[in-house]
């Protein structure tokens, strides 16, 4: 059973209907493109994708990394891929094209990055964390820290990683004990243990770059005093060749659940009296700059998600369609034709879930990669403000929801194929086991919950929720014109008021006492989440009501509109009406959870 890589039709859809990507071909930085070039580099991921990626994924999972006499032994499809994807220039494909790159916007490399994370996203996973490390250097690090390093992590021979956890402290950051002591040369001696390194070691690359969380001796307490190294596995030479071993070791391989061909290590730093580190911009202020790489991980993991709810939904959707099975309710003919299992209403309810969390989720991490674009590279300083202030709001739900929903529609997947689902044979019980990281890593849902509603809602007097509340307001408006999305305006309206009037119940009680005021905060982020992932849904809707009346539109076409706008439906009239009773809790300041005391689990 082979599904197919997302969806092409739609991806076009994301990117040149709802996203309108070819408007950034009037910014300086993209004048040399075309849709062309842009639709030449998507076309190019899907093919490596299909050919270097896919075509190991069950093998990746079946037969995980293994830790031998001290090496990690992987097998060889995967370091093919990896190879396949740097020699493609995706590693660079962001940078200046005097820098050696494709100077592609962070939108497109994006929506690539989402067909290699939909054919195997364990083997996805490597350059995903490598681009996010060079990224770091890039923004941070000195212009000998640039030269050394960027070159070999930009073509493949150097690959990267964010050593952030301790056995210890997992979230915890600000109690990280990671030590770095000074060097007479002018870097420093890291010593301490990390756990969870993705990528920590692997047998793809002649060097790895670890960026070390550490804290300089007699550093401030808490996250003050964090400071940001570069360590590598091997010492580099002034032209970033890997020359004697540095004092990392690999002190294990984590045997997952999922994401099994992604090494998962726990590292352990100056056994043999310290790994010489290199500070990457000032001291104690670390944690800030890795937030950068964070933030970029936060994405991508919302990527991901998307992208296997997607797989999910494809590999379904075919087995639905060639799948007969019983007859119509209505069809009293023991004799008659068993009609394929897409025909039965439950069956239909479960696709038609999977594809409304599957596409909204890809559709709301492209629209954030469009906003760091924005961000960046908008041609008016309102424009990238705004952009940066909503991508700062919106940041934990695009990591959170889809990682959410997208296991949802893995699980609905798995109950569409029935007791084909369960068995290794078919690969949706892979996708459910390699989606249910994507709730953990990168922040946990109740990380991003706090996240959200105890600082990115509060910020600036909530000028990021303001501005989203005046784009959902436009969206209405919009749909209020069109027949098709005419009754599904009202309740986007409706929630979006339900979404302002608790908020403002909710945010003076996080001053006077944040414990209660964000006991309940994970039900604030669904609700969150569920009212902007509506309007992303309207916003398509919209899109398709337009499309729709032209009368010489191919057959093909309206399907796709139509199913766009039934997708719509279903999660405005589904879903988005599940918000009330979380309202009525939050609302109510509800402490059941919180008033739970540790004695009375028995």
């Amino acid at each position: 059973m082979s599904a197919k890589l997302l969806n092409e039709r739609d991806l076009n859809f994301l990117l040149y209907e709802f996203l309108q990507v070819e408007k950034l071909l009037s910014r300086d930085a993209y004048r040399e493109h075309s849709v062309e070039t842009f639709n030449a580099a998507l076309a190019i991921a899907r093919g490596i994708a299909a050919d270097c990626f896919a075509n190991h994924n069950q093998q990746g999972d079946a037969s995980e990394p293994q830790f031998v006499d001290g090496v990690v032994h992987q097998i060889p499809q995967t370091k093919v891929a990896w190879q396949a994807f740097a020699d493609a220039g995706f590693l660079a494909a962001h940078c200046p094209f005097d820098e050696g790159g494709m100077q592609l916007p962070e939108v497109v490399l994006r929506a690539a990055m989402a067909c290699f994370s939909a054919a195997n996203v364990s083997s996805a996973a490597y350059p995903m964390l490598s681009i996010g490390a060079a990224n770091l250097i890039d923004s941070f690090g000195s212009a000998d820290q640039k030269q050394c390093y960027l070159p070999a992590m930009r073509d493949g021979r150097c690959a990267g990683t964010m050593a952030l956890t301790e056995p210890a402290q997992g979230s915890a950051l600000a109690d990280i004990t990671t030590t770095a002591v000074p060097a007479e040369d002018g870097s420093y001696r890291i010593s301490g243990q990390k756990m969870f390194i993705s990528g920590g070691d692997q047998a793809l690359t002649d060097n790895i770059v670890h960026m070390v969380l550490a804290r300089i001796k007699g550093a401030p307490a808490g996250v003050k005093g964090i400071s940001l190294f570069i360590v590598p596995k091997f010492l580099m030479d002034a032209d970033g060749n890997p020359t004697e071993r540095n004092d990392v070791a690999l002190a294990g391989l984590l045997h997952k659940m999922g994401y099994r061909n992604t090494t998962s290590t726990v590292l352990s730093f100056g056994e043999q009296g310290g790994a010489v580190g290199y500070l990457v911009g000032e001291p104690h202020k670390g944690l800030a700059y890795m937030f950068q790489m964070m933030n970029e991980a936060r994405i991508s993991v919302g990527t991901g998600a998307a992208s296997l709810a997607y797989q999910g939904f494809n590999a379904s959707l075919e087995y639905a369609r060639g799948r007969p099975q019983g007859r119509l309710p209505s069809c009293k003919d023991s004799d008659s034709k068993q009609v394929p299992i897409v025909e039965h209403a439950d069956v239909k309810r479960m696709l038609l879930a999977q594809k409304a969390y599957a596409e909204g989720a890809l559709a709301l991490c492209l629209y954030a990669s469009s906003l760091v674009e924005d961000a960046r590279t908008a041609q008016s300083e309102l424009q990238r403000s705004e952009a940066a202030l909503l991508l700062d709001l919106l940041t934990p739900v695009v990591k959170s929801w889809p990682s959410r929903y997208g296991l949802l529609a893995n699980e609905l997947a798995i109950q569409v194929l029935g007791g084909s689902g369960y068995i290794r044979e078919y690969p949706v019980e892979q996708y459910y086991r390699d989606q249910r990281l994507n709730p953990i890593h990168e922040g946990t849902e109740g990380i991003q919950a706090i996240d959200l509603l105890g600082r990115k809602v509060p910020a600036q007097q909530m000028a990021g929720l303001r501005l989203l509340q005046r784009q959902m307001a436009h969206t209405v408006a919009q749909a209020k014109v069109f027949s098709d999305t005419r009754e599904l305006a009202q309740p986007l309206a409706a929630a979006c008021d339900a979404l302002q009037a608790i908020t403002e119940r909710l945010l003076p009680l996080l001053r006077s006492d944040p414990d209660t005021g964000l006991a309940n905060a994970s039900l604030y982020l669904d609700v969150f989440g569920r009212v902007t992932v509506s309007w992303i849904w309207l916003r398509q809707a919209v899109i398709a009501a337009r499309h729709l009346q032209d009368a010489d539109l191919h057959l093909d076409e309206q399907n796709f509109y139509l199913g766009k706008l039934q997708a719509a439906r279903y999660y405005l009239e589904w879903e988005l009406p599940q918000i009330q009773p979380q309202l009525q809790l939050l609302q109510s300041l509800n402490v059941t959870p919180l008033a739970m005391r540790d004695e009375w689990f028995q």
